[in-house]
């Protein structure tokens, strides 16, 4: 095999394809990374058994053939080089190692049987639909902060991504992402795109989703989708993404969304943010408790710590009703409210030990419900 290709396009796909890759692995080929010279390009290959990462990348083919090197000394062989260098990759039948040379570098890596490599078998799907990049990035973005990290509740160590069929008055069904922790619940949605009508809901794992959101920052345009049961596919520009989907069960998360929650604040999405990172000061590291004390048009924010003493602070809101107080970790208040786009955030509260409904009157498509907790 060998193989003339840039620098800084050889440098772009290994960054993709090294992130797949585990550090620590017990089966040493899941360390390599997959690479193909064919055609007029290279087409590399990354998996942990879980997730494959393929990217092709052009190249000029002196010689076709392929072998697997590891994963992150070559990302950081070639991270290191001299920047619009011209990369020779190359490796004799008779020998076992690649070389690697740019000018007057020149490095031989140990390499490991192609036959050893792993495949994750590309079976039938049974749906698929385009979707625009931003508007995957988005619906990712909007609840990927709520995946819990409890290894227990394996289940919920991802994104529900599913169908959402008409309730309540609405008139058409809708692509939806879910996430929640058992604290906090995130849930966004765009109309159902065509061809996803009847797809199988799946639970996309945490590093499934961070590569994917990665690939939306980058690439514009449309993703193709593929999904079955038990596997999914996204294919942007020239990456292709195949994921292995939780297999578990998503909670009915709809039974704790509480829609009937009748005493609303309104406010301003700034103000209210930097006073509960001012009081949250004082809060202590496990808890984070600051505590929401109500009344007409005021709300007063108070932080009480039995090693570094109080904070108050009190703000002007748009509630009309009687009297009330709840508790939240001030933590995750933060993050829901870092995720509202408009300039006003509207509180929807029942009982100080009931859920809390969050609001982005700016977008509808976007809900939060928030645990309340005791102060």
């Amino acid at each position: 095999m060998e193989a003339i290709l840039q620098k800084n396009q050889f440098l772009k796909a290994l960054t993709h394809v090294q992130n797949v890759v585990e550090r620590r692995n017990t089966i040493p080929i899941l360390a390599n990374i997959l690479i193909i010279a064919e055609g007029v390009g290279l087409k590399l290959i990354a998996t942990d058994l879980d997730i494959e990462l393929i990217e092709e990348i052009d190249a000029k083919i002196e010689k076709g053939g392929s072998l697997t090197a590891p994963a992150h000394l070559v990302y950081d062989i070639i991270r290191k080089l001299p920047d619009s260098s011209e990369i020779t990759l190359s490796k004799d039948d008779s020998q076992d190692h690649l070389t690697i040379r740019s000018g007057k570098s020149n490095f031989k890596l140990q390499t490991l049987p192609r036959s050893d490599f792993p495949e994750i078998s590309d079976n039938e799907f049974s749906h698929a639909f385009t979707i625009v990049s931003g508007e995957l990035n988005r619906l990712i973005e909007k609840t990927r902060f709520a995946i819990s990290n409890e290894e227990t509740r394996y289940y919920l160590n991802g994104i529900y991504f599913h169908e959402s069929k008409p309730t309540n008055g609405d008139k058409i069904s809708t692509l939806r992402t879910v996430s929640t922790d058992g604290h906090r619940l995130a849930q966004a949605e765009l109309t159902l795109p065509e061809g996803a009508l009847g797809m199988p809901g799946i639970i996309i794992p945490r590093k499934t989703i961070a590569e994917i959101q990665k690939l939306t920052l980058e690439n514009d345009g449309d993703v193709e989708v593929k999904i079955s049961q038990n596997k999914l596919k996204f294919i942007f520009n020239s990456v292709e993404v195949t994921s292995k989907v939780i297999d578990g069960t998503f909670p009915d998360y709809q039974r704790v969304i509480p829609f009937q929650n009748d005493k609303t604040m309104l406010v301003k999405t700034s103000i209210l943010t930097n006073a509960v990172d001012r009081v949250a000061t004082l809060s202590s590291e496990r808890g984070r408790a600051v505590k929401l004390s109500l009344n007409d048009n005021s709300l007063t924010l108070s932080v009480t710590s039995p090693e570094a003493g109080t904070a108050i602070e009190e703000i002007s809101v748009d509630f009309k009703g009687d009297d009330f107080e709840i508790g939240f970790n001030s933590k995750y208040l933060l993050d829901i409210l870092s995720q509202l786009s408009g300039d006003s955030v509207k509180l929807l509260f029942s009982e100080p030990n009931s859920p809390c409904l969050v609001l982005d009157p700016n977008d509808e498509a976007t809900l939060y419900v928030l645990m309340p907790m005791r102060v």
